[in-house]
């Protein structure tokens, strides 16, 4: 025999019963498996060895000369399996002549640029998944600003009517402050009714627009 062609994204699931193996992608992982093969010497070995068990003597013999010729005729027998295996699942992977790594045809193969899709993806879906993406981001942004939106709609807002700068010397104020820090002035906050958001009269125990009691 040659020499035998192999690569490092396969598994030996071989017994002394038999042969089989597994081939995987290099870049997804999914793969494909032989059936299993039993072999004539594995079935002759178990054989000799029950027969040793059971009378030993001349059996016991013949089981140890069936194991030293099984120790040659097992592993010629494996190495033509391995090369069968390989030639049958061949057709269903490509080695990529960027990276050299082998990957399967139908997911991980780009036929158009003839190159594995992680040296050449494919345009249209890194497209789709570049608006997906965009799109996603959009959402949380438009998300958040609701919050913020909902915040202010909230009763104690409204109730609070936060002034941005100082009525005496327009200093920039921060939220909900009671005096201006730049000259002491005291911030008079504006109160909103409730229920339709109307501004009300210092003092007002009903809003002069719809009627609501006032919460202040």
């Amino acid at each position: 025999m040659g020499k035998i062609q192999f690569t490092r994204n396969y598994s030996d699931l071989s017994t002394n019963q038999g042969f089989q193996f597994e081939f995987f992608c290099d870049r997804c992982g999914t793969g494909h498996r032989t059936p299993f093969k039993p072999t004539v010497i594995g079935t002759l070995n178990n054989a000799l060895d029950a027969a040793s068990g059971l009378f030993g003597g001349f059996f016991g013999t013949a089981a140890n000369l069936g194991q030293k010729a099984r120790s040659a005729t097992w592993e010629k027998s494996h190495d033509e399996a391995f090369e069968a295996a390989m030639e049958e699942l061949r057709p269903d992977f490509v080695q990529c002549p960027r990276c050299s790594s082998w990957v399967c045809r139908n997911s991980c193969w780009n036929d158009d640029r003839g190159l594995c899709k992680k040296c050449s993806p494919d345009l249209a879906v890194e497209m789709t998944a570049a608006q997906s993406s965009r799109t996603v981001e959009e959402i949380w942004a438009h998300s958040k600003m609701a919050e913020e939106d909902r915040e202010m709609l909230k009763e104690e807002s409204w109730r609070t009517g936060v002034r941005a700068t100082c009525p005496q010397c327009n200093v920039p104020l921060a939220a909900n402050t009671k005096f201006c820090a730049e000259c002491g002035a005291k911030i008079q906050s504006q109160a909103h009714c409730s229920q339709c958001g109307a501004k009300l009269a210092a003092g007002a125990k009903f809003c002069g627009d719809c009627g609501a009691k006032s919460s202040g």
